[in-house]
């Protein structure tokens, strides 16, 4: 390559699940070791049928090929504002409310109206390995909150606090999380967010994995103030199984979604329309689809920690949900890099290392229940069992 490319491009990771699918790329597996993908978090079920019957009914509509505003047509997010109120018990107004390609780009759109060049952002450990990439790019400092195995993970109000600085512009919180699938509880979230406000910065509460909880995750939009430090991001690929239709949201003060429109308009102009057709389809449909899909994801994550348990396997759980499990390796020796690579060259068994989601956590590995049936929950864990060093 003649050309140079940015600094902080250079210094960026490769997209940790794309390095991955590569260690596989020229591999066949045999019908009586499959391999076992626990690598993405991707639903493994269809849409539901209603939704794909109804956007098959809109597909040839000519309007469908067509831009839309760039913050999403209004009976979208009129439909949307609904579904928060159900989902947090207070409804928001279509004006807090902009459609993104998917919740990595909502992310963009809120660091780019946040912070400039050399601005820092409190991250808690493990964090998800694209914001860390982002922030990179962005040539934005994490300051990291470490990960505290005894504590499951949950943040320390107390610990985040200590790391504000007078050049910290925001307080970035993932619930449930993404690596470990653990929850952040109300009462913590409800601190962070009083933290932000005592410090003059923002709550960045990103909760793609909402939809799984079964219960009211915080009632901070009930503040009639939410927005002047709250800045939501919403995902609804993993809730609906539209992952590649890249339905995201970002969710802030009016004030604030006027700005990261600028920031719209220059990187993508809006959402597909037909993404935010389907959108505001299923946010008014789907309640109960969504519901059953939750209890599907329940049952894998407690058939796995029990299979762990029973099991007597040398990695042992150091925290999970209804997504995911954070896996401590037994290998003292060996990064997570290296364990996911042999898994995957020997046990025919995808996950992420754990360094790809922040500095120190080479000891851990995270598994994705998204992928994986009922049915092919033991056979994952035996492989775990019987790995060797």
């Amino acid at each position: 390559m003649k050309f140079s490319v940015s600094p902080h491009i250079e210094k960026v990771h490769f997209p940790p699940i794309s390095e991955v699918r590569e260690w596989i790329a020229d591999r066949t597996f045999e019908a009586e070791r499959p391999l076992i993908d626990l690598c993405q978090a991707v639903p493994d079920c269809p849409p539901s049928m209603v939704l794909t019957n109804y956007l098959s009914r809109i597909v040839n509509d000519p309007q469908i090929c067509r831009y839309t505003p760039d913050e999403g047509l209004l009976e979208v997010r009129e439909a949307l504002g609904r579904w928060y109120g159900r989902t947090y018990g207070t409804p928001l107004d279509p004006a807090s409310l902009c459609l993104t390609v998917g919740a990595s780009q909502a992310f963009w759109l809120a660091m780019v109206v946040l912070c400039r060049e050399g601005d820092e952002v409190v991250v808690p450990l493990p964090a998800y390995f694209d914001h860390l990439m982002a922030l990179q790019m962005l040539g934005l400092r994490a300051r990291y909150a470490p990960f505290d195995e005894a504590a499951g993970g949950i943040p320390d109000p107390d610990v985040i606090a200590s790391l504000i600085t007078p050049a910290t512009r925001a307080i970035l919180l993932v619930t449930p999380s993404n690596p470990t699938g653990v929850a952040t509880p109300p009462e913590i979230v409800t601190q962070l967010f009083e933290l932000a406000r005592q410090r003059g910065i923002a709550l960045i509460l990103d909760e793609t994995y909402n939809a799984f909880l079964g219960e009211r995750p915080h009632d901070l939009f009930a503040d009639s103030d939410w927005g002047g430090h709250l800045v939501h991001i919403a995902s609804f690929g993993k809730t609906f199984s539209l992952t590649g239709y890249r339905a995201g949201l970002l969710a802030a003060s009016p004030a604030f979604i006027r700005h990261a429109l600028k920031v719209q308009d220059t990187m993508a102009v809006c959402q597909p329309r037909i993404t935010q057709l389907a959108l505001g389809f299923a946010a008014e449909n789907l309640d109960g689809w969504v519901a059953v899909n939750r209890e599907t994801m329940i049952l894998r994550h407690d058939l796995f920690r029990a299979a762990i348990a029973e099991a007597g396997s040398p990695f042992r759980l150091a925290a999970s949900g209804p997504f995911f499990a954070w896996m401590r390796h037994p290998f003292t020796d060996r990064t997570g890099r290296e364990v996911a690579r042999r898994l995957a060259d020997e046990a025919n068994l995808l996950c992420l290392p754990g360094e790809v989601f922040g500095p120190g956590l080479q000891s851990y590995l995270r598994f994705a229940f998204g992928n994986i049936r009922e049915g092919e929950i033991p056979e994952a864990v035996e492989r775990l069992r019987n790995f060797e060093s």
